[in-house]
């Protein structure tokens, strides 16, 4: 019997994503849930206006909207999928296929987490001379990103950025979308659309490259680890680390860490976080077999 068999009990990590085991999201999956997004966002930008309408309410409005607004982004998405999983559990029209598992092979979770949060931290150094590349920021998304940065209090933006973006960024893209196409077309065209979507998900090019790139290192990590915990974790470690820069001033105004560092040391740095992560990937592919993934689209799904 497969090991993703419905007759078969299958545990998980977290009681709250086997909503959704019965639910793999294919191409058109994948566009209505981006629609689904962006209309939870008009809805949580909807709340936000309400709430600041309350007399005395507006300055805590402003101060607290990124926390009122991205949570109720993702629950037109999270009311489909959970419909959509309990629909073909019920008709037997999909097999269980658990969002978050711990197939970490020979390494082990502990040394798998710990090297995740350096490699993260190296891959956004990659995306610098990359994000290089693309036009000057205009000064009105600089404007909304200060106001974030400064504007909102740390501990609000650290919940918004480092909790519930991993968790809620990772459930839809890795734990949903990349899932989905797993199951159904080689990996590496898997990653890709799925680090496309994720991209898109961000709705501006200056942030949608470098979301791009690390999402294909997510990808990479969900496809061989089948684990949410460790893209979630790296997901938390690239935005706490860039919402923690952002409260100094120095750092908020630097386009690039090549204004902080000489020449050749920001080619040395360069080189070392690509060799950081290369070393990385190398590591799971000789000791973590994707057979997760691997077994259910050699079945003909």
């Amino acid at each position: 019997m497969s090991i993703f068999s419905p007759q078969r009990k299958v545990r998980s990590s977290y009681n709250l994503l086997k909503d959704f085991e019965y639910y793999l999201p294919d191409i058109k999956g994948m566009f209505i849930l981006l629609l689904l997004l962006l209309a939870g966002a008009l809805i949580g930008n909807f709340v936000v206006l309400a709430f600041s309408a309350i007399p005395g309410a507006e300055g805590l409005a402003d101060e607290y909207s990124l926390l009122l607004s991205y949570p109720v982004m993702f629950i037109p998405a999270m009311i489909y999928a959970v419909n959509k999983s309990r629909f073909n559990q019920g008709f037997d029209m999909e097999e269980a296929v658990p969002l978050d598992r711990n197939n970490f092979g020979k390494t082990g979770f502990a040394a798998l987490a710990l090297m995740s949060v350096v490699v993260t931290l190296a891959a956004g150094f990659i995306t610098d001379p990359i994000s290089k590349l693309l036009p000057p920021t205009p000064e009105w998304f600089e404007r909304l990103n200060e106001k974030m940065l400064t504007g909102t209090p740390l501990v609000i933006t650290l919940i918004s950025v480092s909790v519930f973006a991993p968790l809620f960024e990772e459930w839809l893209c890795r734990g949903l979308v990349l899932r989905g196409l797993l199951t159904r077309m080689k990996p590496l065209w898997a990653m890709v659309i799925s680090s496309a979507f994720f991209a898109v998900i961000h709705m501006n090019p200056w942030q949608a490259l470098p979301a791009f790139l690390l999402g294909m290192l997510f990808a990479y990590v969900y496809y061989r680890t089948a684990s949410l915990k460790l893209t979630m974790l790296m997901h938390c470690t690239n935005n706490t680390f860039a919402a923690l820069l952002g409260q100094n001033e120095t750092f908020r105004e630097m386009s690039s860490y090549s204004e902080l560092l000489s020449g050749w040391q920001y080619g040395v740095a360069v080189a070392a976080a690509v060799f950081i992560v290369t070393v990385f990937v190398m590591i799971l592919a000789r000791n973590v077999s994707p057979a997760a993934f691997e077994e259910i689209r050699g079945e003909g799904k």
